[in-house]
């Protein structure tokens, strides 16, 4: 004679949930990280030279009009108190490079901020850019690129203070 079949027990449900939930954190732990990471970039960053990596500048991030902006604070590098953008070719040129702003437009996306454009003073060239905080928003990881995000570099600055 059989027996009948066996019902799964209504205990099991919730541990098969625990175990999910277990898993899933497991996965998605870069995720979750991200969101202890989502403090603001509004503030002041170290920014460095990317052929020595010495400390080059200190860059303010401010928001305007719902969009984020950074402008060069403080340099580092001898005599750029009297430094303009001579080779800008918009706005900016032959603008001081102190209180030059060489981050615009800044919206926020899904993991981090796009849409906007950075600076390069040294050459006047302007990159699309995008980028987005790490260790606990004590690193801001930018992107410069033109056309796609392959085609630029990539450079880390240092939180110095919040807003």
């Amino acid at each position: 004679m059989k027996s009948p079949p066996r019902r799964a027990s209504h205990a099991a449900a919730p541990l098969l949930a625990v175990a999910l939930l277990l898993s899933a954190i497991a996965v998605f732990h870069g995720g979750l990280s991200f969101a202890a990471e989502s403090s603001s970039p509004v503030g002041e960053w170290k920014t460095f030279d990317d052929k020595t990596g010495k400390a080059r500048a200190i860059v303010r991030i401010y928001e305007q009009d719902g969009k984020l902006f950074g402008k060069i604070e403080r340099s580092m590098t001898p005599g750029a108190e009297s430094r303009i953008c001579s080779m800008c070719t918009d706005d900016r040129k032959d603008q001081p490079m102190l209180g030059l702003v060489i981050i615009r437009n800044m919206t926020r996306t899904g993991d981090g901020y796009a849409g906007g454009d950075i600076l390069d003073p040294d050459t006047g060239s302007v990159y699309r850019c995008k980028f987005h905080l790490e260790e606990n928003g004590a690193k801001l990881v930018l992107r410069g690129f033109i056309g796609i995000s392959l085609l630029g570099r990539t450079q880390t600055w240092e939180r110095q203070s919040s807003p």
